[in-house]
């Protein structure tokens, strides 16, 4: 018979091994609207603004067009600016945003009228109000499309009451801030040549144009020298890559400091618009070039002589069309001929031809010299065709109505050439302004606008800011915190050069100029425009109750001005507002009005793309300083453009968009917003399917750490809580590190740098706590009984779950609010409910982390030499071994043997000696002076701990050693 034996007990059952229901699989793209649900049911964002003593901290948000479905810039955007409002709310700030929208403008108006077009329907057939109520309805259904997707992306906000453009007390107050530059007369009504598309039909400002290459035909024209004397009948060379301007060329100009000469043709190639004998004035740095283009060789020219500037002035020019057969004397007058100071001889001929209605340049110096009346012409229509009583040209288009090039160029190009006026033409590919919205070029066209002067005096013009928008707008540029700071010198060097604020637009829906003019007044007139408060209240009242459609309401006219001026005496003027105006006045109905505004009407905060720069911080900026004399803001946030992995710019055609709505199907929106946390967003940032599996790799990382914590505070309470001085120094080693850690997120997230923010906790958390801490505390955790080790182990753990899940919790706004449930479930309870808890100073310990660095640093040595012999399967786990370190820092000796530093090196058992190590023990180049020498841990494998130790077997509990066999007591 066989003797019975006793089975070996299973340990398993005694060890403290982690507890959590938290799953390794997150499930975000599932479970991330029942949180969204959650939020909305218990009213995160109004308990938060139910908190009182808190100092505001308001982020002014920059409204997107209620336009269409959201792009990866939106995104981006949109978890940049919820960073910044959760980060400062929970570091004890009341933080408030109130989304808003841009309701009117083009964006919209156009829309529609596509709509008109399907349907066959003639726009100007429709009366007004009920087109601008299609536009209204168009708008608010996008609202509500646009308001749940930026709610899916986790953004917290005031979403049931957000700022419209289109609501009727933000067109009432639109329309005030439009009267306070009537009244402080820095509006008025110029004609001047403004960038115009064709295809809108309206003018456009800066902010709405975008540059894309562009092919454009050239052409050298000839002027003929009509003044008698030596010059006459030579010809003066121009140069334009527009040569539709050329029937509205009113002048030619060249620069006093540039070097001339007088060329004639000496010989001709068989095709050529040259002939022997024609003298050419060229500058002289360009005229091998510009007779190169004509095909004459070298050796077919010779320069007969210097022509100083002085010879120059005074001449007179031909037109090239001067006396063509039909031109009916549209072109008989001879040209201007001066110098411009704009003019110079990098590229060209030395000469510029002037069309001053066509070109900004031109129109100035001709302003300037009080010649405007002699110059101007009115040849393009609003639909870029040629008035149709124009001389050869009548009728024909610049552009087509899709935005193709029409037939005037070419038109006037053979003309040219028909009359002799060509001596060269060609192509070019350059940058070229388009509409943002139409994609079609915009061409310069003279109109009659309403401006604001930013360089005349405000009212009295006593303003400690400045007496000029301008002025006000540089000095107030300064009192703004950038970040990054490069974004003041772009928007400095904007503003200094900037011309006068184009307000109008020929559209319908927006807001109205709500002026009227005196019928036979001039513009210069003092009396033209009417300025009269109590006209003004009867506009703002009307507005305030039906909107800005009181405007075009049959007998406006009469309503507004009867009893206060004869209707009779003046014209309603029927222009609407650019809608940067309305977006620039945002600051005004949703800071200033608002219960949840600001005391002062500023912004904490404006945070947009570096395209704002010219766009919304500027309008804002020259808005607010008009009527206010201040900045709205006091910081400016901005960030680059989202291009894709390879560095090119997202785009339909090239299909390389990301969709913000793919990423949260495929893997939740706190991926998305990790990856806005990772990128470095005042450069340009790329994104891509690569990109984001490196970012769910991270968040995955990430999650492990708060499952392991979770796991081991299974059970946790407030009797295993240990004081931090009666803690070992390794947990003391961490709190230090979280006074260390607390200063950096606090710093960064004052300062809006979330990637410095992230890149410290997810370092600290895979580094310190997961690669470190946790690795060397697993046993303690798992195997001690209830001793001071553990229950300090534990208590560190608690203040790290409550700091990382704060820290992490503006980023990852679902998984921090999973974790911080999973520990405290309530039907209250919210990790956004809650705030960064403060890190005691006292906990701060320099000396003991360059202790514990020194500790570190020696066990990376050792843990590099033991995986050396995992490799070569000489052992299968660090427990092991028992390894020999060789120290030659008396300092950092002490400090390996005043610890447990087996424990730390996760090794059985381990010697610390001061003996010279021998030629072949493992070292490595960045740890100097420590070296390791293997051996294998003498002993029995512990049966519950795993580590190899002499007295194994020898206890009361079979198969385990001292420490588990009192565990095992304890627990029985």
């Amino acid at each position: 018979m066989c003797a019975e034996t006793t089975p070996r007990p299973d340990y398993k059952s005694t060890l403290n091994l982690p507890k959590t229901e938290f799953p390794m699989r997150a499930g975000l793209p599932r479970r991330e609207p029942e949180w969204l649900a959650r939020w909305a049911q218990i009213g995160v964002y109004d308990r938060l603004r139910q908190k009182k003593g808190r100092e505001p901290f308001t982020l002014h948000d920059g409204p997107p067009y209620a336009n269409g479905h959201l792009h990866i810039g939106h995104a981006l955007n949109k978890t940049i600016k919820d960073m910044i409002v959760r980060s400062h709310q929970m570091m004890g700030f009341d933080a408030r945003y109130i989304p808003g929208w841009d309701c009117h403008g083009l964006p919209i108006e156009w829309k529609i009228e596509e709509q008109y077009r399907k349907k066959g329907r003639d726009k100007d057939q429709v009366p007004i109000n009920e087109f601008r109520g299609e536009c209204r309805a168009f708008a608010a259904e996008w609202v509500d499309v646009q308001r749940e997707e930026f709610k899916r992306l986790g953004i917290t906000g005031n979403w049931d009451d957000p700022y419209l453009t289109m609501d009727f007390h933000a067109e009432r107050v639109i329309a005030e801030e439009f009267m306070k530059f009537l009244m402080n007369g820095t509006l008025y009504q110029g004609s001047k040549p403004v960038m115009w598309s064709p295809v809108e039909q309206t003018a456009l400002a800066e902010a709405e144009v975008e540059y894309h290459d562009k092919e454009s035909f050239t052409v050298w024209v000839k002027f003929r020298v009509v003044t008698p004397g030596d010059l006459e009948g030579a010809q003066v060379v121009i140069w334009t890559t527009t040569p539709w301007t050329m029937p509205s060329n009113k002048a030619v100009v060249y620069g006093d400091d540039i070097s001339y000469g007088l060329y004639e043709v000496t010989a001709t190639p068989e095709e050529c618009w040259a002939s022997v004998g024609d003298r050419y004035l060229l500058a002289d740095n360009l005229a091998a070039d510009v007779l190169g283009r004509a095909r004459l060789e070298d050796g077919m020219w010779t320069r007969v002589r210097d022509v100083p500037a002085s010879e120059l002035a005074g001449l007179e020019l031909a037109h090239p069309l001067k006396g063509a057969d039909g031109s009916d004397g549209e072109w008989d007058d001879n040209r201007d001929f001066r110098a411009a100071d704009f003019v110079n001889d990098d590229e060209g001929t030395g000469f510029v031809h002037c069309a001053p209605s066509h070109g900004m340049e031109e129109f100035e110096l001709y302003r300037d010299l009080g010649m405007l009346e002699q110059v101007i012409t009115y040849n393009v229509n609003p639909d870029g065709r040629f008035r149709d009583d124009l001389p050869f040209f009548g009728g024909t288009a610049i552009l087509k109505p899709n935005g193709k090039e029409g037939n005037a160029n070419k038109v006037i190009i053979d003309k040219l050439a028909e009359v002799g006026g060509l001596l060269a033409r060609g192509k070019i590919k350059h940058s070229y302004p388009h509409s943002w919205r139409s994609k079609a070029p915009v061409i310069y066209r003279n109109t009659p606008q309403w401006f604001a002067a930013i360089d005349k005096p405000v009212g009295d013009g006593q303003d400690q800011h400045g007496k000029t928008i301008r002025e006000r707008a540089l000095t107030e540029i300064d009192n703004v915190n950038w970040v990054p700071k490069s974004g003041r010198n772009r928007l400095h060097s904007m503003m200094e050069v900037r011309p006068d604020w184009v307000l109008s637009r020929q559209r319908a829906w927006g807001v109205p100029l709500t002026c009227f003019t005196k019928k036979g007044a001039l513009p210069t007139d003092e009396d033209f425009l009417l300025r009269n408060p109590q006209v003004n209240r009867r506009i703002t009242s009307a507005f305030e109750g039906e909107g800005a459609d009181a405007w075009y309401e049959d007998g406006a006219k009469k309503r507004f001005l009867e009893g206060i001026v004869n209707p009779e005496d003046y014209d309603q003027v029927t222009d609407i507002l650019d809608v940067w105006f309305d977006s620039g006045s945002t600051h005004a109905f949703t800071l200033r009005d608002r219960p949840d505004g600001t005391e002062d009407g500023i912004a904490d905060v404006y945070m947009e793309g570096t395209d704002q720069h010219r766009g919304w911080f500027h309008s804002s900026l020259l808005q607010s300083v008009g009527t206010t004399g201040r900045a709205p803001y006091r910081n400016v946030v901005t960030h680059g453009m989202t291009l894709d992995e390879k560095g090119f710019k997202q785009s339909k055609s090239l299909g390389n968009i990301t969709p913000p709505k793919d990423v949260i199907n495929q893997y939740g929106a706190d991926i998305l917003r990790l990856w806005v946390a990772q990128t470095d967003y005042t450069a340009d940032q790329r994104i891509g399917p690569e990109i984001l599996k490196g970012v769910a790799d991270s968040y995955r990382r990430l999650r492990n750490t708060m499952r392991y914590m979770l796991g081991a505070l299974n059970d946790f309470s407030e009797s295993d809580r240990v004081e931090p001085a009666d803690m070992p120094e390794l947990e003391r080693w961490v709190l230090h590190r979280l006074t260390e850690l607390d200063d950096v997120v606090r710093d960064g997230y004052a300062k809006f740098d979330f990637q410095g923010v992230f890149q410290a906790v997810f370092t600290f958390a895979t580094l310190d706590l997961s690669a470190f801490y946790f690795d060397i505390r697993k046993d303690a955790l798992y195997c001690d009984g209830d001793t001071l080790r553990r229950r300090s182990a534990r208590t560190v753990l608690d203040i790290l779950f409550h700091r990382l899940t704060t820290w992490l919790a503006p980023v990852l706004v679902f998984t921090m609010e999973e974790v911080w449930l999973e520990r405290f479930p309530g039907e209250d309870s919210s990790v956004h409910l809650v705030d960064i808890p403060q890190t005691p100073d006292a906990w701060r310990d320099p000396d003991l982390a360059a202790k514990w660095a020194k500790v570190r640093a020696a066990r990376r040595v050792v843990t590099a030499a033991l995986e050396v012999q995992r490799v070569e399967k000489v052992i299968g786990a660090s427990l092991e071994a028992a390894p020999i370190v060789y120290v030659e820092d008396a300092d950092q000796r002490a400090a390996l043997e005043s610890v447990s530093f087996e424990d730390v090196s996760i090794t059985s058992d381990i010697t610390v000696t001061g003996d010279p190590a021998p030629d072949d023990a493992f070292r490595m180049a960045e740890t100097p002076g420590v070296a390791v020498v293997f051996a294998k841990a003498a002993g029995a494998k512990c049966e519950r701990c795993w580590k190899v130790l002499p007295d194994v077997g020898t206890h009361a509990h079979p198969g385990i050693c001292k420490r588990c066999d009192e565990a095992v007591g304890d627990a029985a």
